[in-house]
């Protein structure tokens, strides 16, 4: 199995940056295809932000995020990230990152076998 851990969630002001950091541990990102971000907002059920594929970086992003958030990934570090620009209020939730075998139905969460824990970004007005 493999241990995913978030970091880097925190407080900013719209229009500010962040950077998310899936870290793996116990067995590579390598031994998975891909590697997505779902976030969940209070009184909202969690939803797809964005997924890239181990091998060869190939990226999907839910239309709210396109052009904003930039997920990518260090084979060297075994980590994924998020990068997130342009900060909207709308983006207030907790951010997950989870890891599955394979590239179909990658914006379902049913796809995703491993969770990491969360981390809550809050964007204010």
């Amino acid at each position: 199995q493999v241990q995913l851990v978030e970091s880097g969630g925190g407080l900013v002001q719209a229009g500010d940056s962040l950077r998310l950091s899936c870290a793996a541990s116990g067995r590579t990102f390598s031994n998975y295809g891909v590697v997505g971000w779902f976030r969940q907002a209070p009184g909202k059920e969690r939803e797809f932000v964005a997924a890239v594929a181990w091998s060869n970086g190939l990226t999907s992003y839910a239309l709210s995020v396109k052009g904003r958030f930039t997920t990518s990934r260090d084979n060297a570090k075994n980590t994924v990230y998020l990068q997130m620009d342009s900060l909207k209020p709308e983006d207030t939730a907790v951010y997950y990152c989870a890891a599955a075998s394979r590239w179909t139905d990658v914006k379902k969460e049913s796809g995703y076998a491993f969770w990491g824990q969360g981390t809550q970004v809050t964007v204010s007005s």
